[in-house]
């Protein structure tokens, strides 16, 4: 697909995006340029990259696409230094969680013949760096692209083959729609799971009641471990969508609080009833943009080799699991897992397979 691409930044969404292309064999050469020698080290061993450099002229000589993947404040800086050494036709482009004012600023600095498009992959994790990487990070993940009016139809297709080459479910956007999608559904999350762990600090004995922080408080903040450096960047790219979306979340809590400190239950019904429709119309099965995943929910014991057993009977029978998860396991005695498939007849014949097994299964 690419004679070179080159990696600006080889963490965890440069290191995962090298790992992809070298595992599909998506280019015939992978450089990646990263400042950290220990992310460097890392991409070489584990095969994300074919060859590394410090040097950014170096590492995009002979490039047709380069990435960027370094924190949203450092773009323009990169972009500023790349600008030398670009040649004409080559398509620059980048994974960062804010569009608008990077997609402009872009535009200004690319030199004649050569084209920024902006990207963003919708994926990531709580761990940070090449040793978080993953080269199915973005199976199934939306990669939303930013196109400008004047981006050419080559250039923005060129994206388009990395986002699906390495699994990902493309999404096209203007900049600002991106921000203001993203600043619901991505950043004011992380700031409400800041806001409810730094809420556990400052609650008198409130680190003392982390011990007993079930899935609800474990789910809802996981996010907050993510990188401090990046999100702070992210926030203050997008200031105007975030505040935006942190004003209207900041009505919601004062209509709550008023609602419980003056007892008025209707009302508290009324909100949370509210809340669980709205929330139900996101089927269970459903991961946004893409196709319907039918689910299961089998109990296995604790035993060694028990999701080997079940992923070889539905194997042997043809079937092929989309997603699987360990939901919940009680040491000595056994636990529940979730298992995913692409269609209902996949599903139910999984079903009868692995109760005729002796496996106690749930459908979802």
């Amino acid at each position: 697909m690419f004679n070179q691409v080159t990696i600006i930044g080889v963490g965890l969404i440069g290191g995962s995006l090298g790992l992809a292309l070298c595992r599909r064999s998506l280019a015939r050469r992978v450089v990646g340029v990263d400042r950290n020698p220990e992310n460097l080290r890392l991409a070489r061993e584990a095969g994300a990259v074919h060859e590394s450099t410090f040097d950014l002229a170096e590492g995009v000589a002979g490039s047709e696409l380069v990435i960027l993947a370094t924190p949203v404040g450092e773009t323009p800086a990169v972009l500023a230094g790349l600008k030398p050494h670009l040649l004409p036709g080559t398509v620059v482009t980048d994974v960062g969680s804010t569009k608008a004012a990077v997609c402009t600023g872009a535009a200004e600095m690319m030199p004649p013949g050569s084209w920024f498009v902006g990207g963003h992959p919708m994926a990531g994790s709580e761990y940070s760096g090449m040793a978080g990487a993953d080269p199915y990070l973005f199976e199934n993940a939306f990669y939303i692209i930013t196109p400008l009016p004047e981006t050419p139809r080559a250039a923005l297709e060129r994206v388009r083959a990395l986002a699906c080459g390495v699994g990902a479910k493309v999404v096209e956007m203007t900049p600002e729609e991106h921000d203001r999608a993203v600043a619901a559904v991505s950043h004011l999350p992380h700031l409400v799971a800041v806001a409810l762990v730094n809420t556990l600090v400052d609650l008198p004995g409130g680190e003392e009641f982390l011990p007993l922080a079930a899935g609800g408080f474990r789910d809802t903040t996981r996010v907050a471990a993510g990188n401090p450096l990046m999100w702070r960047d992210i926030f203050l790219s997008n200031t105007r969508a975030v505040t935006e979306a942190l004003a209207v979340f900041r009505s919601q809590l004062n209509r709550l609080e008023e609602v419980i400190k003056n007892g008025t239950g209707e009302r508290v019904l009324t909100l949370l009833e509210q809340a669980c429709q709205v929330r139900k119309k996101i089927p269970a099965r459903m991961r946004g943009y893409l196709g319907a995943m039918y689910e299961i929910v089998v109990a296995v014991p604790d035993r060694p080799g028990m999701i080997a057993q079940i992923a070889g009977r539905l194997g042997d029978a043809g079937i092929n699991i989309s997603d699987i998860e360990i939901l919940r396991v009680r040491e000595g005695e056994g636990g529940s897992i979730r298992l995913a498939f692409a269609t209902v007849n996949e599903q139910d014949e999984a079903v009868n397979i692995l109760r005729q097994a002796g496996y106690q299964v749930v459908k979802r």
